[in-house]
């Protein structure tokens, strides 16, 4: 099926060119600058060993130095520890099996530690991720096999050529806990034979109406059912909220937002706490005493020592392969009771679950998924929901070409389009006041939102206004290229200054423990660093530091404040707007505001695109468009 072989094209346009950028960030720079990009912790120590599963040997390693540099070294990704005496010589490859804070486990494919690592300084660095294109590249080569073979009817229902089905007589449920357009979006999954669709505007409950439709698939199917996400935090909410309705949750990987109570539900936890590995516990240290002892003999020594030396070797794989046996016992064991496996989009393949199928599959974020992941939880199902918003951010896409050609085209924008019956779309939002919802609304949800009783009309005090456009057209406020990342630093002072007028507004109706919270946000890194800076650099804020964030837009996806500021940068007389014409960044960075949203930009270089004249005359109909001279 073409279907199936253009996205593979398309995705080895995309490991490729991933590839390249790897390969160009790690060979053409130095250590400090591969940690300062967050590749490479070093210098790190060696915390403990043990042998795990396969008797392949663990390390834990913590990073000594440099501790607040943020990094990319996540569960499940491949890298090596290195020696920096001889980098290239000295290395030993594996895969990170835990990380938390700056500690983290490394699986190595050795069973015991080199010499090397006893000496020397040692670091650990990321390797390019060639096992998660390899899973999506085998999912859409089976997609392509099933569909080829048999009458598949949930693929050839996401490719377009079926409809889906729905039970017609099912007696729709009332839930009082939910609002009519929640409870018809459960009611539609549950009616699904194949496929349904919620489309979660930003604010509408997405989560609640989902979990919800899963604690009563449970209990009314007594199935198990897979819910992934693309990314590790949107799987770490969900498996929370599950877990608070009562369900048996297994997730399966290693949580971003490490919590006691998120741990507890992780597989690896759940098998050290069981009582059967207790025992098991015992004869691992066991087995680790008769390698150490067998470790004691040099190795130039005679016939005896070699036979001793054998026989403690010998004991100790015997006794591991009784623990593996008694780990594979407990790993099913915790399977067979679990209502719900949570994971990754390519973590639904871990070894633990790689042959599960389910009655049905959840894909939360959709809107940021890539197609080619989402056929890896999709084959192990009989029924998809799909769920998230395809009017915010899209998946990040390395290949331009690839992009061009519709890798950028989630299965859920596909989906949308082809079966517009099987959409519920969730229409009251319980996050923004009215105005700050209105543009996005009348933009990309065809005024088909509206805002709860309980936020239309909340503002931080009485005779505030909810939203504000604060012109720098005229001010001479001129962008600057700083690196590959545009800067405006009279703009960020303008924001700042406004800022702190506000700030010294409201510290008199709030104590420093209940004042509100701001998010400073922009399109651009450079911009960001900038008014990091000024922010840290203004005194008058520094007493409320803990309640200020700054950060890109992206980075603000599916998070929400009381305040928000964007800084749009883009000041020319070319009108030249670069990357600020994907409005649909421009719609997740306008709905993160509770209360106020302040939008700090050049109406004559904003004007070119008529998303940006249209929001500049929506905030003049309001009355809440100022000129920038009025603070200068």
């Amino acid at each position: 099926m073409n279907y199936f072989k253009d996205l593979l094209a398309l995705l080895k346009l995309e490991r490729d060119e991933d590839r390249r950028q790897y390969q160009q960030l790690t060979q053409t720079t130095s250590l400090t600058e591969r940690r300062a990009n967050g590749l490479t912790w070093y210098p790190i120590a060696i915390r403990g060993s043990e042998l795990g599963r396969g008797e392949y040997l663990t390390v834990e390693l913590e990073r000594t130095t440099h501790q607040e540099i943020p990094h990319q070294l996540r569960f499940g990704m491949p890298a090596v520890l290195f020696s920096n005496h001889d980098p290239k010589q000295d290395r030993v490859e594996g895969t990170i099996s835990h990380q938390s804070g700056n500690r983290l486990k490394l699986t190595l494919r050795v069973d015991e530690l080199p010499d090397w690592s006893r000496d020397g300084k040692l670091g650990v660095e990321l390797l390019f991720d060639e096992n998660s294109y390899d899973e999506m590249e085998q999912a859409l080569k089976r997609a392509n096999t099933l569909s080829e073979k048999s009458d598949h009817r949930l693929i050839n229902i996401l490719t377009g050529q079926h409809s889906p089905t729905f039970h017609s007589d099912r007696p729709a449920l009332s839930l009082p806990q939910l609002n009519p357009s929640q409870q018809a979006a459960v009611n539609q999954i549950l009616a699904a034979n194949e496929l349904a669709i919620v489309h979660g505007p930003p604010g509408t409950g997405k989560t609640t109406t989902l979990v919800q439709a899963i604690k009563i698939l449970i209990r009314q199917d007594n199935q198990k059912m897979l819910v992934v996400a693309p990314s590790n935090t949107a799987v770490d909410l969900l498996s929370e909220k599950l877990h608070e309705q009562g369900l048996n949750v297994l997730r399966i990987g290693n949580p971003a937002r490490v919590s006691e109570r998120l741990m507890a539900l992780t597989l690896d936890q759940r098998v050290n706490d069981h009582p059967y590995m207790k025992e098991a516990r015992k004869l691992k240290k066991q087995a680790n005493e008769f390698r150490t002892m067998a470790h004691k003999y040099k190795r130039t020594f005679g016939k005896a020592e070699r036979e001793q030396r054998k026989a403690l070797f010998d004991e100790a794989h015997r006794i591991l392969k009784e623990v593996a046996q008694t780990e594979q016992y407990v790993v099913d064991d915790l399977i067979a009771k679990a209502q719900v496996i949570t994971a990754t989009l390519v973590g639904a393949n871990q070894y633990a679950v790689r042959d599960l199928t389910y009655h049905t599959v959840v894909i939360d974020e959709a809107g940021q998924a890539l197609e080619p992941a989402c056929w890896i939880p999709i084959l192990k199902a009989r029924k998809v929901v799909l769920a998230g918003d395809h009017c915010q951010l899209p998946p990040t896409i390395k290949s331009a070409e690839a992009a061009r050609r519709g890798l950028g085209t989630t299965l859920l924008e596909k989906c949308v389009a082809l079966h517009p019956g099987a959409v519920s779309l969730l229409d009251e939002q319980y996050r923004m006041h009215e105005h700050i919802m209105g543009y996005s609304a009348q933009v990309f949800y065809q005024n088909n939102l509206k805002a709860h009783a309980s936020v239309a009309r909340h503002r931080l005090f009485d005779g505030d206004t909810s939203l504000v456009f604060v012109d720098t057209a005229g001010c001479g406020f001129d962008e600057q290229l700083d690196g590959t990342s545009s800067t405006n630093p009279d703009e960020a002072a303008l924001l700042v200054r406004h800022l702190s007028a506000l700030v010294a507004d409201l510290s008199t109706l709030y104590t420093p423990q209940d004042f509100p919270t701001v998010a400073v946000i922009s399109p651009y890194k450079q911009q960001i660093a900038l008014l990091t800076e000024q922010i840290r650099a203004a005194t008058d804020l520094q007493p409320y530091s803990a309640k200020i964030a700054v950060n890109t837009i992206d980075s603000f996806q599916g998070q929400e404040r009381d305040i928000v500021y964007i800084s749009l940068v883009r000041s020319n007389p070319e009108g030249d707007i670069g990357f600020l014409s994907d409005i649909r960044r421009m719609n997740v960075a306008m709905t993160r505001a509770r209360k106020k949203l302040v939008i700090v930009g050049d109406s004559a270089t904003l004007g070119s695109l008529p998303f940006y004249g249209d929001f500049i005359a929506y905030a003049e109909a309001l009355n809440t468009y100022q000129s920038a001279w009025e603070w200068l």
